[in-house]
């Protein structure tokens, strides 16, 4: 079986713990915590074992530091794309943080509605077709391969399981990615496919 035909293992982490200077809702990437780093750390040792070919990241900082920490631990290359970051909030940028406010249209997301949007931002639609789009072309070019890619809670925790059978999003809002912890899929031509997702079976939902 060649290259081509066979599924890329694409491992996708939430960043490592991180602290923010704002109080409100910011674009900005936040620096990962001396947890953060030490959560990073671990993970580079989990993988070990793991030949991971190449490091894929969100472009934000705390992204970025997460996988940079990994990979050098790996001996790997990284590369950071703006396709993989958090979702976008759109008008909600600027405003005082509110969990609640996020949350009015996330948990439509996870019913099921991915027609829900922020005002001026993404909807759950445009979240998982980003992710799809950036998965796919990562998959294209590990064939055979296993990479990381390390993004953010809520966009993996609604693209992937949509994506991909094997969970349901239902199942996925009440058993988000903790900092540093990962989900196993493998992509091919025809199939995606989730064999691993932290505190659940991959079967869940």
């Amino acid at each position: 079986m060649s290259d081509l035909q066979c599924p890329a293992t694409i491992l996708v982490a939430r960043h490592g713990d991180a602290s923010y200077v704002e109080t409100w809702f910011s674009d900005e990437g936040g620096w990962l915590t001396a947890a953060g780093r030490q959560q990073a750390t671990t993970l580079a040792h989990a993988l070990v074992g793991r030949r991971i070919s190449r490091v894929w990241t969100s472009d934000v900082s705390r992204a970025v530091q997460t996988a940079e920490i990994v990979a050098h631990h790996l001996g790997v290359g990284v590369i950071a794309h703006k396709s993989l970051r958090e979702v976008f909030i759109g008008d909600l940028v600027g405003q005082p943080f509110d969990i609640g406010s996020l949350q009015t249209v996330t948990r439509r997301w996870f019913a099921g509605d991915l027609a829900a949007a922020f005002p001026g931002g993404e909807s759950g639609h445009d979240v998982v077709d980003r992710w799809r789009n950036q998965l796919q072309a990562i998959a294209d070019e590990h064939r055979g391969e296993t990479v990381l890619v390390v993004g953010h809670q809520t966009a993996a925790g609604i693209a992937v399981p949509t994506l991909c059978r094997g969970v349901r999003p239902s199942w996925v809002q009440h058993h988000q990615l903790d900092n540093c912890s990962y989900a196993e899929m493998l992509i091919d031509a025809d199939d995606w496919v989730l064999v691993g997702w932290p505190e659940g079976p991959a079967d869940a939902g």
